[in-house]
């Protein structure tokens, strides 16, 4: 009794590829470069951004060329009562609170997919109160903003996993400017 119906369309074809061969080849390229890749950035070299999200310093990214692969990582800077940008990305984040106090503003995605994609975001926020100390969670693709507290300046330390842009989900949408910068620089 014969298994397998299908071996004529199975077997049928003469395209050829090497795609097996050059994965390996890739892999023993990367291992030999990872070697010379950094274990320690020292702070004078983490760069700053005047960013459309505002002022931020660069952590942990790819273009550091360090051996993390997964993580990308910085510090975002709020004047007292200042606030960043408002964006949204395919992957979450978890944001440390190193100084200050203020709020997250997290306009909620509703999505629906029966018929065709659906995207639509809370027409009002939710405001999550946060201090020294706390962390913040901010679901994928909720458009978010940093608010800072009046009376003091803030520190964030905002970390996320570059793993889902690398998947080919690098969508991220400047919604909105921090007051003052326009295009990345400070007005």
């Amino acid at each position: 009794m014969t298994l397998f119906t299908d071996k004529g369309p199975a077997l049928s074809g003469t395209k050829t590829a090497t795609f097996r061969a050059d994965d390996v080849a890739t892999g023993d390229e990367f291992r030999k470069a990872y070697e010379s890749k950094l274990n320690v950035v020292a702070a004078e070299d983490m760069p700053w951004e005047k960013s459309a999200d505002g002022l931020i310093k660069h952590l942990v990214h790819h273009k550091l060329d360090t051996r993390e692969m997964c993580v990308e990582a910085y510090m975002q800077f709020l004047k007292g009562g200042e606030r960043s940008g408002k964006h949204r990305h395919m992957w979450e984040e978890v944001i440390f609170v190193v100084e200050g106090s203020g709020y997250d503003l997290h306009w909620d995605l509703k999505f629906d997919c029966l018929d065709a994609f659906q995207w639509e975001w809370a027409p009002e926020p939710k405001a999550y109160g946060w201090k020294r100390g706390d962390y913040i969670y901010v679901p994928p693709f909720t458009i978010h903003q940093h608010v800072a507290a009046d009376h003091e300046d803030a520190r964030l330390i905002v970390m996320s996993n570059r793993i889902v842009k690398e998947m080919g989900f690098d969508w991220f949408d400047q919604v909105e400017n921090a007051a003052g910068f326009e295009d990345g620089l400070k007005k």
